[in-house]
């Protein structure tokens, strides 16, 4: 397994939810965390218990592409290295096909496909000098299946990411770069508060980040592509 001490990894959309939680993980593992957010005073807040000089905040806002290119050189300049990338900043419209804007979708679109594309793009170099470089892309099961008339919009995103990264995978491979896609179902956030579902039948955040924190120290001779989560039956085919 890979010793994630003295390593640099890059969370996107840290300051709640998977993203807190991943960067927690990571943290209490050994990695050096840049931690990105749109709101940097909620970053700044979510992190003052566990925070200490291994971990900095920067703004990061998948609708102006400057402040990715602003994230990663400001990360490569302090820490002088990025092993990790963790694409997980998204956004979710939930309206069904009739009511879907054209206005939100390109939201969904800029932020969960073109946002972590940008990113790769700008980590790459990077993760390619680190020869173990590690991307994790936050998708969910909504880019794997369609569930019923559920917000086709947002699955529509989420299947484009998926189909990114698995380019990603393939096109990194022989730099040592491996890319993995986490894909959960319902997971207990203030995202999926609205949605009706029972939270004591959910994943746990902290258990979806001790499952990627796991991933990501395994040896290039051992990749796992996806990681599929659910908390309930599932229909994949």
């Amino acid at each position: 397994m890979i010793d994630p001490r003295g390593r640099v990894m890059m969370v996107s959309g840290a300051n709640r939810g998977i993203g807190a939680a991943l960067a927690r993980q990571f943290h209490s593992e050994g990695w050096i965390v840049s931690l990105g957010a749109r709101n940097i005073d909620q970053l700044e807040l979510s992190i003052q218990e566990w925070a200490d000089e291994n971990v900095s905040c920067h703004m990061y806002d998948a609708f102006e592409p400057a402040s990715g290119d602003s994230w990663v050189q400001a990360t490569a300049d302090l820490r002088g290295r990025i092993d990790g990338l963790t694409n997980n900043a998204g956004i979710g419209h939930m309206e069904g096909l009739s009511d879907l804007s054209e206005k939100n979708l390109d939201e969904m679109w800029a932020v969960n496909v073109k946002g972590p594309l940008r990113l790769i793009q700008k980590a790459l170099p990077f993760l390619t000098v680190s020869g173990e470089g590690r991307i994790v892309n936050v998708v969910s099961l909504s880019g794997k299946r369609v569930k019923g008339t559920f917000a086709p919009g947002y699955a529509m995103t989420k299947h484009a990411l998926l189909a990114l990264h698995h380019a990603v995978r393939h096109a990194t491979f022989d730099d040592g770069i491996r890319v993995t896609a986490i894909c959960p179902g319902y997971v207990e956030t203030d995202m999926t508060s609205a949605f009706g579902v029972d939270p004591s039948i959910m994943i746990q955040a902290d258990d979806l980040a001790e499952t990627v924190a796991t991933i990501v120290r395994l040896p290039n001779t051992a990749t796992v592509a996806e990681i599929l989560m659910t908390c309930e039956p599932e229909v994949l085919g």
